[in-house]
Parts: C-alpha cells; sequence; structure tokens
C-alpha cells in the first residue's frame, strides 16, 4: 500500500516570476509573467511515527527554496542569447535574475523536483518519503507536471 500527501503553494502566495521563451515563434518569446503555483505530491509506503507521510509544517525551507527561485524573479535560461543583457539588467537593479538551464513549466517542474528530492534526502525524510511529482501552474489553464524515473525498490532518480 502507498499513501500520498499534497502539498500546494498557491497563486496567492504571490510566486510572481518573469520569464520568456526565446526559442518559441508565438509571443511567449516575449518577456511575461505569472504568479506560480505549485502541487507536491510525496508518497511513502509506511508512515512516519505520527502517522503521516511528510510534516507539512516541516515544509518551510521548501516554500523559502520556492521563493529564493521564483519569488519576484526573472528567470533566465541558461542559453538565452540575451543573458548578457539580463545581466546588466541586474547591475543596474532593475531586475532579480535566477539563470537556470531552461525556462517554462515543464522545465519549472523538473528543476524544482531535483532540490525537492535532494531536500528529502537532506531532511532525512528519503528514503520512507519520496517525491512523486511536481506541478507547475501558471494559471488555471495552463500547467505542467514533472514525475521522477522509477528506479530499484521504489527510489527516484535524484
Amino acid at each position: 500500500m502507498t499513501y500520498l500527501s499534497t502539498k500546494t503553494y498557491g497563486h496567492e502566495i504571490g510566486l510572481s516570476t518573469t520569464f520568456r521563451q526565446w526559442r518559441a515563434l508565438s509571443h511567449c518569446r516575449l518577456l511575461h509573467g505569472y504568479s506560480l503555483s505549485f502541487r507536491f505530491e510525496f508518497e511513502a509506503d509506511s508512515l512516519d511515527d505520527k502517522n503521516w507521510v511528510v510534516d507539512f509544517g516541516g515544509l518551510k525551507e521548501l516554500k523559502a527554496i520556492l521563493e529564493d527561485t521564483f519569488d519576484h524573479k526573472t528567470v533566465v535560461a541558461a542559453d538565452d542569447p540575451e543573458l548578457e543583457w539580463f545581466h546588466e539588467a541586474a547591475r543596474r537593479g532593475v531586475a532579480d535574475i535566477v539563470v537556470l538551464p531552461a525556462v517554462g513549466c515543464e522545465k519549472f517542474a523538473e528543476h524544482v523536483y531535483g532540490i525537492a528530492s535532494k531536500w528529502l534526502l537532506t531532511e532525512r525524510l528519503a528514503p520512507r518519503c519520496r517525491l512523486a511529482s511536481v506541478e507547475v501552474k501558471e494559471h488555471g489553464a495552463n500547467s505542467a507536471i514533472y514525475r521522477g524515473t522509477s528506479r530499484a525498490a521504489g527510489q527516484r532518480d535524484l
């Protein structure tokens, strides 16, 4: 039997992020932003001594990581041809940039999945508790989900 617990940091907490998909042929190539929402799905085959998959109150550090990466940030792909322009905007105090390998809901979900999975290990919640998926929503109509690849004994790739 597998237990599932979810934690959502909704649009209302204000993780206001600006980014662009520079490869897009549509208007998505331009800077635009959303108050992103994140939904974590945790799983465990056994509960802890409090009968929980994960202690929701213990996720404050995970929320802080989201804030450091996405709250009032301009997220830029490492291969964006205008990367220097974004660095100049940061030097001038116009933008607080975060450079990630790639941008977009799918890549944000993958990035956060990796961070959260490592955080579970650091907090010694893993391997009992695993991260099943991360969903990132731009708004009510658009979202992307990243699930880790299953390995032997129910472990996840990090």
